[in-house]
This record gives structure tokens, sequence and C-alpha cells, in this order.
């Protein structure tokens, strides 16, 4: 026998993992249930503890669970992207004060004078501690909800979740998908028509330089969007089934009525004055749109090629998540001043014990989903 083993073994070491275990990925949609039930989790409170713990849960399980694919590396934009977010609310807050009262005045501005007719609006004057800490709080619970979307992003698969999607969204799914596969490809563009017009001595900065690059990159785009449309259009996209007037009627009631009820019952629970029928107007308005949703499938004639599983790992993964999300519900509502410390008086906020244990229930699926596998390492040729 030589060096190489027999054939079936060398197959099986070149057979990447994904085949050799069918079922061993993860669905996309419980990574997004998971992620957007920790965002939906941040929501409930302004402590910093809390919200700096969620986002510390969702890097642990995106370090450890990111697969090595162009598309997961969309973290670091969400982060940068929530960082910004922190940066722009307390540069607002600094310029253009803040309705808190506070009696701790850090530094103050020239306070620029305006007309009677922009009362209520200040441009300098005091900088108060207690209104950066309030402007703080606030832009922390938006922030970590952008890193919670930006998590779901970096693990969920996008080819894989359009294959899940249901068939009255596919069409939509399609053209999102073919949109994140362009963006690389008109950035290398971009890169590739810089370093071009360089080498050549021609400037590739200000307007004209722009205008020079942007031209050759969108009649790039255009082409291959041409030549995707023609290769869909060969392959049967697009193709719809008939149906009665009556099911599309009833269709589009179900959806758009069902849409309009997520919204306000997302509204409800949001907010404090309509905690009593946000729970029921969002469960209706789900029930309607998935009625909707149901319905629509019946236009879109498509086949599915070894459609994921939802196992029992997904179904962890979400109840984790939904686990955070309900648990700060009910702490919020019985312990109010625990989730959101108050900065008048300002005040260091405390860690709220049983809450935080909430949270770290989101690390279940950095332990109970599969390793990701290895990045590839380019072999070399013998000499």
């Amino acid at each position: 026998m030589g060096a190489g083993g027999t054939p079936s073994a060398r197959a099986s070491a070149l057979t990447p993992a994904s085949h050799q275990r069918p079922g061993a990925a993860l669905h996309p949609g419980a990574w997004w249930l998971w992620a957007l039930s920790l965002g939906t989790a941040a929501t409930r409170t302004t402590n910093p503890l809390l919200l700096a713990l969620l986002v510390t849960v969702s890097a642990y399980v995106v370090i450890t669970r990111r697969p090595h694919a162009p598309w997961a590396r969309s973290y670091g934009a969400f982060v940068k992207l929530a960082l910004a977010v922190l940066l722009i609310r307390l540069l607002f807050t600094t310029v253009l004060g803040s309705p808190i009262p506070g009696t701790h005045t850090l530094l103050t501005l020239p306070e620029v004078p305006l007309p009677d007719w922009a009362q209520g609006i200040r441009l300098g004057g005091r900088v108060t501690a207690e209104g950066l800490a309030f402007a703080l709080y606030d832009a922390m619970k938006l922030a970590t909800l952008l890193i919670c979307v930006g998590a779901a992003n970096a693990l969920a698969n996008p080819a894989r979740l359009l294959k899940s999607l249901p068939g009255a969204l596919y069409e939509m799914g399609v053209a999102v998908v073919v949109a994140l596969t362009f963006a690389p490809n008109l950035i290398a563009d971009v890169q590739r028509l810089r370093a071009a017009r360089r080498l050549r001595g021609r400037p590739d900065r200000g307007v004209r330089g722009l205008l020079q690059v942007g031209l050759p990159v969108l009649e790039g785009a255009l082409e291959r969007s041409v030549a995707l449309a023609a290769a869909m259009d060969a392959r049967g996209y697009g193709r719809t089934a008939r149906v009665p007037p009556a099911v599309r009627r009833t269709t589009a009631a179900l959806t758009l009525g069902g849409l309009l009820g997520i919204c306000a019952g997302t509204y409800g629970l949001l907010t404090a004055a309509g905690g009593t029928y946000g729970v029921p107007v969002l469960l209706a308005g789900g029930a309607a749109a998935l009625g909707g949703l149901w319905l629509g499938g019946r236009r879109t004639v498509r086949t599915r090629y070894r459609p994921d599983r939802w196992g029992a790992r997904a179904w962890l993964v979400t109840g984790s998540g939904v686990a955070v999300a309900a648990l700060l519900f009910l702490a919020a509502a019985r312990d109010p001043a625990a989730l959101h410390p108050g900065v008048v008086p300002l005040e260091a906020p405390a860690l709220p014990l049983w809450p935080a244990a909430a949270v770290l229930l989101g690390l279940l699926p950095a332990f109970v989903t599969p390793a990701p596998e290895p990045a590839p390492v380019s072999a070399k040729e013998p000499s």
C-alpha cells in the first residue's frame, strides 16, 4: 500500500465536513431568532453593565462559532457602526445640549444665540455629566441592537437562509442575496481601477477621479447584472403559478393586516402604556402574516434541494435567546429601577444578579452547536 492510503481514505480526507455530516450545520433561521431575541432583550434595559454583558455574550458566540467565509466578516463593520452611533449621540448631546437637568458641569461651550422660533434648541452651553450619562445609556441600547444584528449576519449563511424562506418571499430574498454578493465585486473593481490609474500617473482622488473610476464600475456592474438576469431566466427563475383572484385578495389582506398588527404590537411592547395590548396584537398580526405568506407561496413554483432541518440544536439555540428576552421582560416589570439606573441624581449603575444570570443563558449556542470547519490551507505541490 502506498503512502497516500487507499483511494476511499483519500476521498474521505478530501471531503469537506459539511458533506460528511449533512445534518451537523445549524439552521440559519435559528441564529437569526437567537440574535433578534438578544436584541429584543437589549430594548428592555438601559443598564450599561447588562448591555455590555449582552454584547460580550454575542461576541463570544461569534468568535467561537463564526465560519471561515467572506460573508462572515461583516461583524466588524457592525461593531464599527455601533461605535459610530455612540460617538454621534455623545457629540450631539455635547453640542445641542440635553433635556436632562444636571448639577455636575463638565465644561461650558460658547452658546450661540438663536431666534425665537427655535425655542427649545440651543447650540453650546453647559455640558453636564447627567446629560452625557443619559445619552450614553440610551445610545448603548441601539448599539447593542446593531451588534446583535451583526452577530446574526456573521453566523447565518445567507444562501442557506434563502433556501429556507417561504415561497412568497423567495424573489425578494434572491434580490437581497444577489445584492450582497455583488457588493464585494464593486469594491474590488474600485480598488483595481484606482490602482490602474495610479500606475498610469492619473489622479484617483477628488471629483474628477471619482467620475473616471465610477463610470467603469457602473458599466461592469450593469454587464454582470445583464449576464446574471439572462442566466436566471434560462434556469426558470421568476415563473409563477396561476391562482384564483379571491386567493390573491385574501393573501394581500392577510399580509398587510398582519404587518400592521406586528408594527402595532411591537410599538405596544416598546412603550410602557401599551404593555397590555402589545402581546395579543403582536401574536394576532404574526398569525395573519404567516397565513398570508403561506397562501402567497402557492404562486411560486420551485423545488428545494437538501432542505435544512430544524433539529434539536436549533431549538436549543432559539430557546436560549427567547429565554433571555422573556426573563429581561420579567425583570423590567418586577424591578424597573435595576434595569434603568437613574441619572438624576447621578449614581453608579449596579449589576442586578438574576438578570445578569439570565443574559448568560445566551452563551448556550457556543457549547451546543458544532464548531466551524478550519480555514482551508493551500497545499503546495511537492518539488
